[in-house]
C-alpha cells in the first residue's frame, strides 16, 4: 500500500493543490442538451455518421471547421464521443487535428485525458500531433497523461515523440506531475517507468528547486523513488 508522509511543500500548498487538481477536468465534453442540439456536422460527428460527414464534407469543406459555443469542431466532438470512424473520417477529408476548443485542448489532449488509447492511436496515425501545447496551464498530452496515471496513453505519445522534458508554466514536466499529482499507485510507477525509460530528465526540478527524487521522497512513494535511483536521479 502507497503511504503519504505530511509536510511543507512549498509549491504545493493547498491553494495550489485546489487549483491543479481540477486541472484533467478542465475538459468540457458536451452536455447531453448540446448534443441533442448539434447539427450538421456537429450531429454527424457526435453520432458516428461517417457517410454523413462525407457528403458534408464534399458539399463544404468548411464545415469541418465549424465551433461549437465552447468551440468544438467535429473533431472534438468526435473525440469526445469516442467515435473512431468519425474521427478517421474527419481527418482524411482534412480537418485540422491541431484545433484548439475554447479550453485550449486539442483532440489528442482530449484522448489522452479519457485514456482512449485506440482513439489516440487513430489520431496519431492519421497526421496528429504529440508535440502541441496545450490547455491553460501551457502543458502537453504527454503531461496531462502522466498527471493522471495513464501510462498506455503516456506510451503511446512517447513513440509519437511528445516532448519529454516540456516543463508547464507551473514548472513542472510530465515527470514531476506524475510524482506531485498522482497516487503512487501501480500506474503512476508505470507512467515513471515509461518517462525513464524513454530518457526524461531527472535533474528538472520544481518552481522551489525540487528534484523528481525529492518530490518522490517528500511523498513517500517508495517504488517510484526506487525507478528513479536506478535511473541514476541525485
Amino acid at each position: 500500500m502507497t503511504t503519504r508522509r505530511r509536510g511543507s511543500w512549498g509549491c504545493l500548498t493547498a491553494l495550489a493543490l485546489a487549483a491543479l487538481l481540477p486541472c484533467a477536468r478542465a475538459q468540457v465534453p458536451p452536455s447531453a442538451a448540446e448534443a441533442s442540439a448539434y447539427t450538421g456536422a456537429h450531429a454527424a460527428a457526435w453520432r458516428g455518421d461517417v457517410a454523413a460527414l462525407e457528403r458534408l464534407a464534399a458539399a463544404s469543406p468548411s464545415a469541418l471547421e465549424a465551433r461549437d459555443a465552447h468551440g468544438r469542431t467535429p473533431l472534438h466532438v468526435a473525440t469526445f464521443a469516442h467515435q473512431r470512424g468519425a474521427v478517421a473520417a474527419l481527418l482524411k477529408a482534412g480537418a485540422n487535428p491541431g484545433a484548439l476548443e475554447s479550453g485550449r485542448y486539442d483532440a489528442v489532449t482530449i484522448a489522452a485525458v479519457a485514456d482512449d488509447e485506440e482513439t489516440l492511436r487513430v489520431l496519431l496515425s492519421q497526421g496528429a500531433s504529440a508535440r502541441l501545447v496545450t490547455s491553460r496551464y501551457d502543458g502537453t498530452a504527454l503531461i496531462a497523461a502522466a498527471h493522471l496515471g495513464h501510462d498506455g496513453v503516456v506510451r503511446r505519445l512517447i513513440e509519437a515523440g511528445a516532448p519529454l522534458d516540456h516543463v508547464n508554466n507551473l514548472h513542472w514536466t510530465a515527470l514531476i506531475e506524475a510524482i506531485v499529482l498522482g497516487d503512487g499507485g501501480p500506474r503512476h510507477q508505470a507512467t515513471a517507468r515509461a518517462l525513464l525509460r524513454a530518457g526524461a530528465n531527472t535533474q528538472l526540478a520544481d518552481r522551489e528547486g525540487r528534484t523528481p527524487l525529492q518530490l518522490a521522497r517528500v511523498r513517500g512513494f517508495a517504488a517510484i523513488e526506487r525507478l528513479l535511483l536506478d535511473a541514476g536521479a541525485k
